[in-house]
């Protein structure tokens, strides 16, 4: 019955909060900017060949630190006034809704607020869209956001479509069961029941068990956790973050097994913003040297133990030829 109770309560609250339309400001924009670089200097790094491999792990290298360059995306950001960013609301620890402000949080939406502060000087002009798991690459590329931080694994198949900074977050897939549970790994699931959300790798990756669970899809880790308290799915599975995040909210459920996967968050970016993505490691590298990360980290994190470090910046050695470089 609490289970059940739980779940109702679950869904009227997503129902409820479907939209979020941030902190959005009408701040005056800002004139002031440097100076175009050469393009010598804005991109030093060589050419690849077309034939050239690609690490999915590895970005751009900045080259001009945090500064903002006429011309730039970051200052068509700077001019509007706001950073839009695209995450979800049903991550919790990461990006969930508040239900006292109203406010999504979480360490994603932290790390938003450091690039908004990088570029205005102010964490707090960021506008948060809400943007579906499955829709997140789409969002990114035809500019309804300017970038999406939403624990989002970084791969090749999705540098296809979208460019991605250097990873910020080390994660991997584990198990959410009942606490009465015998299931101890993923392979203890073959043909039952498990919950993914569509569009994620963490459904890939079910495909790819040996035996297979009966893979069952929702929108969002909250409908799954749904689907689970009313044994619609027997488990759900994906990012141990994010479990641990649902286990919080059900203290009849556990997290089991060890992590089958490897899943290096990054921010995905549009193709057509490479400056930006650049700027954003710069981001990223300060956040890495002066502790920032390690801040972020303990804020939400620091229950399941000291912050680790961050995980280290991979560079691409050479400047793909095109928009969608090719993966290894």
């Amino acid at each position: 019955m609490i289970r059940t109770v739980m779940a109702l309560a679950l869904a009227v609250t997503g129902l409820a909060a479907c939209t979020d339309s941030g902190p959005a400001t009408t701040a005056k924009p800002e004139a002031s900017a440097t100076p175009p670089p050469s393009p010598a200097a804005s991109d030093p790094t060589p050419a690849c060949d077309a034939a050239a491999d690609f690490d999915a792990r590895a970005s751009f290298r900045p080259t001009n630190g945090t500064q903002i360059t006429a011309g730039s995306h970051m200052q068509t950001i700077k001019d509007r006034g706001r950073l839009i960013l695209g995450t979800n609301q049903g991550n919790v620890l990461f990006s969930s809704r508040d239900p006292f402000t109203g406010k999504i949080e979480g360490f994603d939406v932290d790390m938003g607020r450091e690039i908004a502060r990088a570029i205005f000087g102010d964490p707090d002009r960021l506008e948060i869209r809400v943007v579906a798991n499955a829709d997140r690459m789409d969002r990114v590329a035809d500019g309804t956001v300017d970038l999406v931080i939403s624990t989002m694994t970084t791969n090749c198949a999705r540098w296809q479509k979208v460019d991605f900074s250097t990873v910020y977050y080390e994660s991997g897939q584990r198990v959410l069961v009942g606490k009465d549970s015998p299931v101890q790994r993923i392979e203890d699931l073959g043909g039952r029941p498990v919950c993914a959300v569509s569009g994620s790798t963490s459904l890939d990756n079910l495909a790819k068990v040996n035996p297979a669970p009966v893979r069952v899809t929702r929108s969002d880790y909250g409908s799954c956790l749904v689907a689970f308290q009313l044994g619609e799915a027997e488990a759900v599975s994906t990012d141990d973050t994010i479990l641990a995040g649902l286990a919080a909210q059900d203290p009849y459920a556990k997290v089991v097994g060890p992590r089958f996967t490897e899943e290096p968050y990054a921010i995905a970016i549009a193709h057509d913003h490479r400056e930006f993505t650049r700027y954003v490691n710069a981001v990223l590298d300060r956040m890495r040297a002066d502790g920032t990360w390690a801040k972020v980290y303990d804020r939400w994190l620091g229950a399941s133990g000291p912050a680790p470090q961050p995980p280290a910046a991979r560079y691409l050695p050479c400047t793909p030829p095109g928009p969608e470089p090719r993966c290894r």
